[in-house]
């Protein structure tokens, strides 16, 4: 296979940002060639009529099916706020039941769809189980596993009435004390433990019928010691054997210090690509967008990628653009 056709199979397993109320040529050329997705940030959205209008020019330019997501948990990690309900943290609604949590997530849900989104890339499922962790705390229901595995499935079913969920961050960034946007955060637990506190919320998740798992750059030693899980056979194999999941899995941004510093961008895509992740998110430049795509195609050509591993990605994210993914 020539390169150039290795990058036309490959391109379809991003998902890319750009900075600006306005799409570059870049990102228009890049999303008329192919790439499956663009996730939109407070950079990018100010009314709800003038997302929608961006959503609308965005998906006119796409051959096909195009996913826009964005990060809309509530709380502090809120990218649309003027003319849409502020909704409170996951860890304010904690104390609520099921029911209310159902009910919240089809409301945040509808207002996300309204927008014009497909995905909204919540919620957050990670357990808050360290009190010094910088990037989770709020952002998770409970220290509970138990209550982060109920509410986080109650919060998936109201939200996947409206559009796609995305569970978030497996195996779990919720016991780390650093941030894997600025570093590389690594957990010693055993598998036992994982098993008790971790992965019971994903667990919960894929029985509630969500669409999408995000994956972590943190490295687990009973895992795959030294690799972040977004690049980890063993990782996703777990999530794909035990936790049971066959949706979409979608990389946390590769632009993130964690991977951009310790790994590469590109290199750490071929590797995830390779592990079993499907969508990639590379959020900020062009420059690591045409990186990671050269990884990909390079890694098709001479091998280290079967074909059949981007076919199996794209199956999925075809699945996913078919249920969720509007026309213009």
């Amino acid at each position: 296979m020539r390169a150039s056709e290795a990058e036309d199979l490959v391109r379809p397993l991003l998902w890319i940002g750009f900075d600006g109320k306005i799409p570059p040529p870049e990102t228009a050329k890049l999303i008329h060639q192919g790439v499956s997705g663009v996730i939109l940030f407070v950079r990018n959205v100010g009314t709800r009529d003038e997302t929608r209008a961006l959503i609308k020019e965005l998906k006119s330019i796409a051959p096909g099916p195009l996913l826009l997501s964005v990060d809309q948990e509530g709380g502090r990690v809120t990218r649309r706020t003027e003319g849409f309900e502020r909704f409170p943290s996951l860890r304010e609604i904690g104390a609520k039941s099921a029911a209310e949590v159902r009910a919240i997530g089809r409301r945040l849900g509808a207002q996300v769809r309204d927008a014009g989104f497909d995905i909204d890339l919540a919620p957050v499922v990670d357990v808050d189980s360290n009190p010094a962790n910088p990037v989770i705390g709020e952002r998770s229901f409970s220290r509970d596993p138990a209550v982060v595995a109920e509410l986080g499935a109650a919060m998936i079913a109201g939200l996947e009435e409206e559009l796609a969920a995305c569970a978030k961050h497996f195996p779990g960034h919720g016991d780390t004390d650093k941030d894997s946007h600025y570093d590389l955060p690594r957990l010693p637990h055993a598998l036992d433990r994982l098993r008790a506190c971790e992965l019971v919320p994903f667990k919960a998740a894929v029985r509630a019928g969500v669409s999408c798992v995000m994956t972590t750059h943190v490295v687990f030693d009973a895992l795959d010691p030294g690799v972040a899980a977004t690049m980890s056979a063993p990782s996703i194999s777990l999530l794909r054997g035990e936790v049971g999941f066959d949706g979409v899995c979608v990389s946390d941004c590769l632009e993130m210090k964690a991977i951009s510093e310790h790994f590469g961008s590109g290199k750490a895509a071929a590797r995830a690509v390779a592990a079993g992740v499907d969508a990639l998110l590379v959020c900020h430049t062009h420059e690591a967008q045409h990186e990671v795509i050269d990884a990909l195609a390079a890694a098709v050509v001479d091998g280290r990628i079967p074909e059949s591993r981007i076919h199996e990605a794209r199956g999925r994210l075809a699945r996913l653009a078919a249920r969720h993914a509007r026309g213009v």
